[in-house]
C-alpha cells in the first residue's frame, strides 16, 4: 500500500468513475484499477462496487476512504508549511473557484498581494461548483477555495466573508426598471433565467423562496451569473442574481438596471478550506486580503460586509 494509491482511491471514490481518474492524471484506465486492487488485496476486502454508469465505494471503501482523506489532507499542510520555512516569501499560494470569480471577488486583492510579495506565485484552477471545489480542495495540495458557503461538508471548514443581497436584473426599457425595489412576492408572476440547479447559490434561493411559499417560473437555465445578465441584455427575460462587489454589469451604458429585491435572505460566500490552523502563512494572507478588499468595495456601495478574520496585511 503506497501514498499514491491511497490518493488514487479516494480520486475515484470522489469521482465515482475510474476512466474520470485516468484522464485527470494522465494514464491509463487499466493503472487506475491497478492501484485500486493493490489496496483490496492490502486489506482483504472489496472496496469499490461497479455500477452501470461508474463505481461506488462499499461500506468498507467509505471508511477507507475518509480516514485516507483526512491523513493526506493533514500530510499536505504539512509539507507545504516546511516548504514555506524553507523558500520563505517564494513560495505559491493555489485557490480554486468558479470561472468568475477572481474577476469578481478578487481582482483588487490579487494586485495588492503580487505588490506586497512579489515572489509568490498565484495558480488558480478553475472548478464549476461550490461542490467540486470542496472535492478539488480534499483530494489535492489545493490552499483555499472560494465558495458559496452552504451546509457542513466533511473535512471542511467554510468561513463567510460577505453577505451578497438580491437584484432582479432587468432591462433599462421594462416597467420594472424604475422601481426602488421588487417585493418577493411579485417574483411568482415574474418569468426568470434559472441559475444552474446543481449550484449552492441556486439551491439557496430555491430554499428561499419555498419556505416563503413562492414559485418560479423559467424557460432557460444558465451556467453563471454572468450568463443570466447577458440574457437579460439581450431581452430573454429577468434574472435574480447576487449583487457582486463592483459588479461591471453587461450594457454599462444603460441597458439594464439592478433592482433590490426584499425580504429574501442575503447570499454568503467566502472561504473553505481543510484546517483554518494549518492554513500556510501566505495562503492566509492572501485569504485575509481578499476579505479585506471584498469588504472595502461593499462598504462603499452600502452593503454590509462581514468582518474579515484577521486585520487587513501592512
Amino acid at each position: 500500500m503506497t501514498l499514491d494509491d491511497l490518493r488514487v482511491f479516494v480520486a475515484v471514490c470522489r469521482a465515482g468513475s475510474l476512466s474520470a481518474v485516468a484522464r485527470d492524471l494522465g494514464c491509463t484506465q487499466s493503472a487506475v484499477s491497478q492501484h485500486v486492487k493493490r489496496l483490496e488485496r492490502e486489506t482483504a476486502v472489496s472496496l469499490l462496487e461497479r455500477h452501470p454508469r461508474g463505481v461506488a465505494p462499499t461500506l468498507a471503501g467509505r471508511l477507507l476512504c475518509e480516514a485516507a482523506a483526512d491523513s493526506i489532507a493533514g500530510l499536505d499542510l504539512t509539507l507545504r508549511r516546511l516548504g514555506d520555512l524553507v523558500h520563505g516569501e517564494s513560495g505559491s499560494v493555489r485557490v480554486t473557484t468558479g470561472a468568475t470569480s477572481v474577476r469578481h471577488f478578487m481582482s483588487e486583492a490579487v494586485v495588492a498581494f503580487r505588490r506586497q510579495y512579489p515572489k509568490v506565485s498565484l495558480e488558480f484552477q478553475t472548478e464549476n461548483s461550490s461542490r467540486s471545489c470542496f472535492d478539488a480542495l480534499v483530494t489535492s495540495d489545493l490552499d483555499l477555495a472560494w465558495i458559496t458557503i452552504g451546509g457542513p461538508v466533511r473535512g471542511i471548514e467554510q468561513r463567510p466573508v460577505v453577505e451578497l443581497p438580491w437584484v432582479l436584473a432587468v432591462r433599462d426599457d421594462d416597467p420594472l426598471a424604475g422601481r426602488s425595489h421588487v417585493d418577493v412576492t411579485e417574483l411568482g408572476a415574474i418569468r426568470l433565467v434559472r441559475l444552474p440547479r446543481n449550484s449552492t447559490s441556486g439551491n439557496r434561493l430555491d430554499a428561499a423562496l419555498a419556505e416563503l411559499g413562492i414559485r418560479i417560473s423559467s424557460d432557460t437555465s444558465v451556467a453563471d451569473w454572468d450568463t443570466a445578465l447577458l440574457l437579460v441584455e439581450l431581452g430573454l427575460g429577468h434574472a435574480l442574481v447576487p449583487a457582486l462587489p463592483g459588479w461591471q454589469v453587461p450594457g454599462d451604458d444603460g441597458h439594464l438596471r439592478l433592482v433590490p429585491v426584499s425580504a429574501l435572505p442575503p447570499l454568503p460566500v467566502g472561504w473553505a478550506v481543510r484546517r483554518w490552523d494549518a492554513l500556510p502563512p501566505l495562503a492566509r494572507v492572501f485569504a485575509d486580503t481578499v476579505a479585506y478588499h471584498c469588504g472595502e468595495r461593499l462598504t462603499n456601495r452600502g452593503t454590509r460586509p462581514l468582518p474579515p478574520s484577521l486585520p487587513p496585511p501592512a
